[in-house]
């Protein structure tokens, strides 16, 4: 009998049942959430979608049902639990499957015979595979049952940052293996890398963009693979190269299905290789050149600059041919690896605590000099930006002569630590830009002084003026600055704009002493008549010179150039070769892009809110306006002939790439990379399994092999000429493949 005061607790009803989904309904969850991911990656990170608006949903329906049935499968890493543009990279701790060893270094070749002595002591007596050292980021990369399931940096060894997101940006490096064979787990090794010729293009823009530019390649890397935003690392092109293998296991051929990444730190149970070791894989090679070629095929980026050779002499010879031609891969090399290539060998031989015995890194000497900082002076650039630079004692770096470096801004003065007078050490970046590392401090006598930023502009009084938020100090008289005005004259006659070859230097600065020209807009309307009258253009008989009657012919060829040249040689702020050609083919005229607003401008690819907003900035100054006036006066042709708005779309080359090596008798490089862009395609600098086709001039050299192994066809100009003409269909009917050029 119950007690009056105390209240009755109402009986709790039993919970329903929970349904536990069957093996099918795992599958298929499994299967729409790698799809309905990578759709949604690829369409908010790299724009290029895989699947309809419509099939999207109709998965992401199905997706929803089945978690509503099967409240068990709803994970927090289900698309169903993410807002679609939201993706970023967080560098969550990861365990590798197998612990990446450093490599032991030498510096010399009798440390490297001293390494080899040991080596054979243990077994190790060659053949040796040696390959370049590549100096990048190394990447740990995981494949489950051939889906790149994982991606994380090097760390200390053991952990890594989960880089997943960033990876997929690389075009590379494969989401999903190819060809048969592939294990169920396959740990891969890499270096990834920023090419140098883009490291050079990302630091124009970012000079351009008035932001502090990368010191080198590999910093360069290492910032793009750092950003939490996928799409900031999509938009600069890393490369990689695989060189190590480390855990592999099992078959994929027998299983069916998705299998789910592996959770951090959890081991794969059964046969485990031990780092640089290929696993027990069926079938596998038993050299590490033979897993390389296996990779390859499998689609991984794999060097073809490696060699396999018997003895410790074709090692010397490898390293002594890539210290002479350390600049010709297309990426910074800072010397050579050189590994025993048997697997056997390598797991008899083993490692110490931190690196394997069976691999050595023989490292080159560095290419940085020291010298004398004699003076510090400001350079004025044609959009005004006033940039110091390092005056030195002459010194040879990297094969020339360097007596001139860049110092960026002065923020960058200061960072350095730089005085007049300091010993400095010189590096040249990338065999192109010098750099001046730092001070040498302890060699200071006393007598260095500090360098001080001028606060008007050198060359012309104005004071300087700095925006909001920009390192950059510029020069606000855009109009009447004569070292602007200059650098603007030299910049239209420069190759990426109007290419006037004769119109150097010398010639702006004759030029504008004679009177002849007020502004860029008055290059045009030169005539032999105004040119005789300058002495510069006039020999001692009183005739025009050879240079002046070139000038002429120049201009008159160059009134035709493309729409794109002509944004170019405008000096719009940002606005270099890429967002050029972006606009040119959008809008088809000067008047098109000046009536244009902001939103229509930033809509383009490849242009955004900044580029768009220096555009129409660039256009509202009436003095801007006037140069343009000029040029259509003079019969510059300011738009693209027969343009049609609607054929965009329609270009014969959408979606092929195009490498172009060798010489051609009937194109320059450039104009030959001009007609494929212009006809929808890309222009890219090296050969991938992703590469379309390859165009090959005389002394083609390993571009052409590299096609030639990989399957890639490769086109002579006639070839050339159908693919602009008809598209890549008519050439593939014809199966066209051009015979290796001769060298001259």
């Amino acid at each position: 009998m119950s007690d009056p005061d105390v209240p009755e607790v109402p009986e709790v009803p039993d919970a329903p049942e929970v349904a536990e989904p069957d093996a099918a309904a795992r599958r298929r969850h499994a299967e729409l959430s790698e799809k309905l991911g990578e759709a949604n990656y690829r369409y908010h990170v790299l724009d290029a979608p895989t699947i309809s608006d419509a099939e999207y949903d109709a998965g992401m329906r199905e997706l929803r049902e089945l978690e509503d049935r099967y409240p068990g499968l709803r994970t927090p890493d289900s698309p169903t639990q993410h807002v679609g543009a939201v993706i970023s990279t967080l560098f969550t701790p990861v365990e590798h499957l197998e612990r990446l060893l450093s490599l032991d270094n030498v510096f010399s070749l009798d440390e490297l015979t001293a390494w080899a002595d040991r080596a054979a002591r243990l077994g190790g007596t060659g053949p040796y595979l040696c390959e370049l050292k590549i100096d990048g980021l190394a990447v740990d990369l995981v494949y489950t049952r051939g889906v790149l399931s994982r991606a994380a940096t090097r760390g200390d060894g053991r952990t890594g940052e989960d880089v997943t997101p960033n990876i997929k940006t690389i075009a590379s490096i494969p989401t999903r293996l190819a060809g048969t064979g592939v294990p169920e787990i396959l740990e891969v090794r890499g270096e990834v890398f920023l090419p140098v010729e883009v490291f050079e293009r990302v630091n124009e823009s970012l000079l351009d963009a008035g932001k502090p530019v990368f010191a080198n390649p590999r910093n360069a890397a290492a910032g793009t693979l750092r950003q939490k935003d996928p799409r900031v690392t999509a938009s600069r092109p890393l490369d990689a190269i695989i060189h190590g293998i480390g855990r592999v296991e099992g078959s994929a051929a027998a299983h069916g299905g998705i299998h789910p990444p592996i959770p951090p730190g959890e081991g794969i149970a059964g046969a485990a290789a031990g780092p640089g070791e290929a696993g027990h894989l069926e079938g596998a090679p038993d050299t590490q050149s033979g897993w390389y070629e296996l990779l390859r095929g499998w689609g991984l980026p794999v060097s073809g600059l490696q060699a396999v050779v018997p003895g410790m002499s074709g090692v010397r010879e490898y390293i002594a041919y890539y210290d002479e031609h350390r600049h010709d891969p297309p990426y910074e090399i800072d010397g050579v690896v050189v590994k025993i290539d048997e697997l056997t060998t390598q797991r008899a031989m083993g490692a110490t605590s931190r690196a394997p015995r069976w691999a050595i890194a023989y490292k080159y000497p560095p290419e940085e000099v020291t010298t004398r900082l004699l003076d510090i002076q400001v350079n004025v650039g044609r959009t005004g930006r006033v940039t110091p630079f390092a005056v030195m004692e002459p010194v040879k770096v990297s094969g020339s002569t360097v007596e001139r470096a860049t110092l960026h801004n002065a923020d960058e003065v200061r960072r350095k630590g730089v005085l007049i007078g300091d010993m400095v050490i010189l590096r040249k970046a990338g065999d192109v830009i010098p750099e001046v590392l730092g001070p040498v401090a302890e060699l200071r006598s006393g007598g260095e002084r500090e360098f001080v930023f001028p606060g008007r502009c050198p060359s012309c009084g104005t004071p300087l003026a700095r925006d909001e938020g920009e390192v950059d100090w510029r020069c606000p008289n855009a109009r009447s600055c004569p070292a602007q005005l200059r650098e603007r004259l030299f910049h239209v006659a420069g190759r990426g704009a109007f290419d006037i070859e004769v119109l150097g230097y010398e010639a702006v600065a004759a030029l504008l002493d004679g009177g002849l020209v007020t502004d860029e807009g008055d290059l045009f309307s030169l005539t032999a008549e105004s040119l005789a009258t300058c002495p510069f253009f006039v020999n001692k008989a009183g005739e025009l010179t050879v240079n002046a009657r070139g000038l002429l012919a120049n201009l008159a060829e160059a009134r035709s150039r493309p729409l794109w040249r002509i944004l170019v040689a405008l000096s719009i702020r940002h606005v270099g070769p890429t967002a050029a050609r972006a606009l040119a083919e959008e809008f088809g005229s000067v008047d098109a892009i000046d009536a244009a607003s902001v939103g229509a401008l930033a809509a383009v690819e490849g242009v955004g809110p900044t580029i768009a907003a220096s555009v129409r900035d660039w256009f509202s100054v009436d003095w801007h306006r006037a140069i343009v006036g000029k040029w259509r006066a003079a019969g510059v042709r300011l738009e693209t002939p027969d343009f049609d708005a609607s054929r965009a779309s329609a270009r014969v080359l959408a979606g092929v790439t195009v490498v172009i090596t060798g010489t051609l008798p009937g194109f320059s490089r450039e104009e030959a990379a001009d007609a494929v862009r212009q006809a929808g395609g890309k222009v890219t600098s090296s050969v991938s399994r992703k590469t379309s086709f390859v165009v090959a001039g005389e002394s083609a050299g390993s571009k052409y092999d590299k096609a030639a192994e990989l399957g890639v066809p490769i086109l002579d100009e006639a070839a050339f000429r159908v693919l602009l003409e008809q598209g890549a269909a008519a050439v593939l009917a014809e199966d066209v493949q051009a015979e290796k050029p001769s060298g001259p």
